[in-house]
């Protein structure tokens, strides 16, 4: 017989930093020992990524430049879910097109993940895009910023998987989504989960 789990419950909150993407907080909770902790974690509104396979089993990558990092990251095509009363599925097919000028005839969730809850709430959807087309040369976002420095990639899966064990793709979603495609693949497809499937938690 497991025991009870301890719930830990917010005596207090204070806000540190309130962002357009992210707020940084500060909760007193309650610890088992009967004691009280702080915990400081970043409130975050939340992503979507895709992978886009195409008919020939390549997946579309972008490489961009992240700051925090200082360097050039593969990454799947992927952002906020910050636009009011956007479904995910519909996120990730308005970032697949804004960010590869790609549509999809086939989106279906591929994984859930948690970035980093060691320190942050952030909550990916990763899904995964078949029956790709090219969205129209009118219709095609113009990039800007860090945007603009976007370049765009088809590889293999097979070569991006080892691109991910070899170290050369880090980026957390990019991984997980990468290996939960070929996983997918090479079981039939059968653990895909419908576009609109209810969330973990």
């Amino acid at each position: 017989m497991s025991a009870v789990e301890h719930r830990y419950e917010v005596r207090s909150r204070t806000e540190r930093y309130r962002g357009r993407i992210f707020d940084v907080v500060s909760e007193e909770v309650t610890m088992p020992g009967g004691g009280t902790g702080v915990r400081d974690f970043v409130r975050h509104v939340g992503a979507v990524a895709v992978v886009a396979l195409d008919s020939a089993g390549q997946v579309v990558l972008i490489r961009q430049y992240r700051h925090p990092v200082g360097r050039h990251l593969w990454e799947l095509p992927a952002g906020l879910t910050d636009v009011s009363g956007e479904d995910l599925a519909a996120a990730a097919v308005r970032e697949l097109a804004e960010e590869v000028d790609l549509t999809a005839g086939r989106i279906d969730v591929l994984v859930d993940l948690h970035s980093s809850p060691g320190f942050t709430n952030e909550l990916v959807r990763v899904f995964l895009a078949r029956d790709l087309a090219d969205v129209p040369a009118e219709q095609r976002h113009e990039r800007r910023e860090e945007e603009a420095d976007l370049q765009v990639v088809r590889i293999d899966l097979d070569e991006a998987v080892r691109m991910v064990l070899a170290g050369e793709i880090t980026n957390a979603s990019c991984v997980t989504g990468l290996l939960a495609a070929a996983r997918a693949r090479d079981t039939g497809w059968s653990a895909l989960r419908r576009a609109d499937a209810p969330l973990p938690g």
